[in-house]
């Protein structure tokens, strides 16, 4: 399950990404906006900007902005940059491996055969959710 604090930084960027190229956008704006607690997303900004998907711009006219074009910024980036691993088990994960305690023969472990699709799946999914995707489809969405 996603954390607030993921969900809070997607719903930031999906905002970014239709002001894209429209210059810096305020965190009170955003704030606002997506009703985000200011300095809550203070840190997930930063944390964005650390991870050079973002960049600020300081004083009058300033704010974040998306550095990354939308079509290179996808779900599984954010989501393990924010929240660490996506894989369900330790034993599945490519950034995150541990072996299980409980397992005997990783080889033979018929769970982690059936996680390891899951995870494979899911990674697809989520570096196919482009913002650039996202922000088309909720366009798509409200014209329906």
């Amino acid at each position: 399950m996603l954390s607030k604090k993921c969900k809070y930084a997607i719903h930031a960027l999906v905002y970014l990404t239709e002001r894209y190229e429209q210059g810096p956008v305020q965190i009170q704006d955003i704030s606002e906006k997506k009703h985000i607690p200011k300095k809550f997303l203070e840190a997930i900004l930063l944390e964005l900007r650390h991870a050079n998907i973002l960049e600020s711009k300081k004083g009058k006219g300033g704010g974040y902005y998306l550095v990354k074009k939308p079509t290179d910024v996808n779900l599984m980036q954010v989501m393990r940059l924010i929240d660490g691993p996506i894989a369900l088990l330790p034993c599945v994960s490519i950034n995150y491996y541990e072996r299980c305690d409980e397992c005997k023969n990783e080889k033979s472990c018929g769970i982690r055969d059936s996680l390891l699709s899951v995870r494979d799946e899911t990674l697809q999914i989520l570096s196919d959710a482009t913002l650039a995707k996202i922000v088309k489809r909720e366009r798509q969405m409200k014209l329906n």
